[in-house]
């Protein structure tokens, strides 16, 4: 199935400069910044603005096909990986890896302060071996 194919269905408009971001973010699993795949596609289309990269983000935001993680202070980093998961974040150079494990925390009623909780993400910080 081709990129294309694989977008048709969000009713988005699927230029060729989105068809290679979507690309770029098809089993991505850098967590890329805005500007990060702004670099890569653009290699391919010179001519292409940031603000393509942004529009389709928040675009792919919209649908529920990114997440948008607020994890880096400096920068938003994007997820193409929707499924449940939490995060093992460098402190040192900032690379986050995916961490597929369900912790069961039961909050009680007294902690949820009439909340009805319906998900939860974990981020867990430390050194990677390389800045270790």
């Amino acid at each position: 199935m081709t990129t294309m194919e694989r977008y048709r269905h969000l009713n988005i408009k699927l230029t060729p400069q989105r068809i290679a971001i979507l690309g770029y973010l098809d089993g991505n699993k850098s967590h890329p910044s805005a500007e990060d795949i702004y670099k890569s596609v653009s290699r391919e289309f010179p001519t292409m603005s940031f603000a393509t990269v942004y529009n389709t983000l928040e675009a792919l935001k919209n649908k529920e096909q990114i997440l948008e993680l607020k994890i880096d202070p400096s920068k938003k980093r994007y997820d193409p990986d929707t499924t449940p998961h939490h995060h093992l974040i460098c402190t040192g150079c900032r690379s986050i890896v995916d961490i597929y494990k369900n912790f069961n925390l039961d909050l009680s009623e007294d902690l949820t302060d009439g909340f009805d909780v319906t998900g939860s993400h974990i981020e867990f910080f430390g050194k990677c071996s390389t800045c270790r």
